[in-house]
């Protein structure tokens, strides 16, 4: 009997040793701590978003200042619009010194760390001539290797080259129909890179172009569709009323781009107003975050930018303009295998008025704590998909494979998809969140440290 008690005994004993052993691997393996991160109400730069400044140029003019671009950055400004007035070729080709000019302006902007949104016009009054459509479509053959070698400083293009201001109205070549404008916004996108997005006046001349009012939507973003790559810029934002003609149909009109606006861009400048007087700053928040503005001209009207900066809402203008992504919290393994996978779980919330309208690469980026080596592991995110007011939820395995061991810091490094421009901190986008943001490297620390040990 006290036999059979012993070997009872030491079978439970023996379970009980087989059951710890099992959960001690278990625990081992998905061994990994939730970190939860702070806001930042910070004003700072980003990439392609916020207040811009335009700056104006005409035929064979004064290209760019690469010290006041520069300087620009002391007004969290990351963006310019660059219009080019090119009233002396109407009935010529591009000069070599205009075109010239073009290609070092964009050679200044890359050096000075910012982007631009780019147009050109032949008069910058009503009243003035533009140039007939056959001039027009040999300027844009003209510019086409100057938009390709600089694709990674254009932010974004406006239709522009008809009528005044190349705003696409009192043409005197009789341009802005629907057929002409058609001609000019297929030819300009034929001329663009694929990935850059193009911008045109008013939602009714694209709902007219495309023969369509419903909107694009995730079926067709981002890709090589002309609809997909057509967003809008309003030169007259919260004048009241149609805009100066910006809508048609006041509502539908609004809510077509807020529809649009999740995957185009819209940005423009302010006006006069004309209806109701000046707009507050609540009103002024509701249709930026209506129509999900990215960008907004600090130049023009300035009556009504005073009238934000003594109301007091300036500042947060600054920081919703465009995107502004917070990462909330992140389930990293503190331990990890050597040559094996990795797994990321993050939230990162968007409290700006607009998504990302470019990719950008995202990388989970390990720096030895000894020798203070960099290895970077790309993880496959589109970070446009964080939409304003949502939240995009990142969970994937990523390859250590060539990673040595060592103890490693985690760092979220979010760089522009460009070879030109990817290890350019002026570039790299920026969380908005307390004490993460790594100005030396342009890398957001993830306040983790993992071991990739042998096993």
């Amino acid at each position: 009997m006290d036999t059979v008690k012993n070997l009872r005994l030491l079978l439970v004993c023996l379970i009980f040793l087989v059951v710890g052993c099992n959960k001690a691997k278990v625990d081992g393996e998905v061994a990994a701590i939730t970190i939860d991160y702070q806001e930042s109400l910070d004003i700072f730069s980003n990439p392609e978003r916020g207040f811009i400044h335009n700056l104006d140029v005409h035929s064979e003019g004064e290209g760019l200042n690469t010290l006041t671009l520069t300087s620009l950055k002391n007004e969290y400004v990351s963006m310019i619009m660059r219009m080019y007035y090119i009233e002396d070729f109407k009935d010529k080709l591009l000069s070599a010194k205009e075109l010239s000019l073009i290609s070092t302006d964009m050679q200044k902007l890359r050096q000075a760390g910012i982007k631009c949104v780019m147009r050109f016009a032949y008069t910058d009054f009503i009243g003035g001539t533009d140039a007939p459509l056959t001039i027009i479509s040999q300027h844009l053959d003209q510019l086409q290797p100057i938009f390709e070698e600089n694709e990674d400083v254009i932010a974004f293009v406006q239709a522009g080259f008809i009528g005044a201001w190349g705003e696409w109205h009192s043409s005197s070549n009789g341009l802005a129909t629907t057929d002409n404008e058609r001609k000019v916004l297929n030819k300009l996108l034929s001329v663009l890179p694929s990935q850059i997005l193009v911008q045109v006046r008013t939602p009714g001349a694209k709902q007219q172009i495309f023969s369509t009012t419903v909107p694009i939507d995730a079926g067709i973003a981002y890709t090589s569709d002309n609809r997909a790559r057509v967003g809008y810029h309003n030169d007259c934002f919260l004048s009241g009323g149609t805009d100066y003609g910006t809508y048609l149909n006041i509502l539908a009109d609004k809510e077509y781009i807020s529809k649009e606006a999740l995957y185009v861009p819209t940005g423009g400048e302010t006006c006069p107003p004309v209806e109701g007087g000046y707009p507050d700053c609540q009103t002024s928040k509701t249709e930026m975050k209506l129509l999900k503005w990215t960008y907004l001209n600090l130049d023009w009207y300035k009556p009504m930018l005073d009238l934000w900066r003594n109301s007091g809402c300036f500042s947060e203008f600054q920081r919703l303009l465009g995107y502004r992504l917070v990462l909330v919290n992140a389930k990293l393994p503190q331990k990890a295998v050597l040559n094996q996978d990795y797994k990321v779980e993050m939230t990162i919330t968007n409290k700006g008025f607009a998504p990302l309208y470019n990719y950008k690469n995202t990388n989970l980026v390990f720096k030895n704590r000894n020798s203070g080596e960099i290895y970077s592991v790309k993880i496959p995110v589109d970070l446009r998909d964080c939409k304003p007011n949502g939240t995009l939820n990142i969970s994937n395995n990523i390859s250590l494979a060539g990673i040595p061991q060592g103890d490693y810091d985690l760092y979220l490094s979010i760089t522009d998809q460009s070879d030109k421009l990817k290890n350019k901190i002026e570039y790299s986008i920026q969380l908005a969140n307390l004490n993460c943001w790594d100005k030396n490297s342009g890398m957001n620390n993830l306040k983790h440290m993992a071991t990739i040990a042998a096993n």
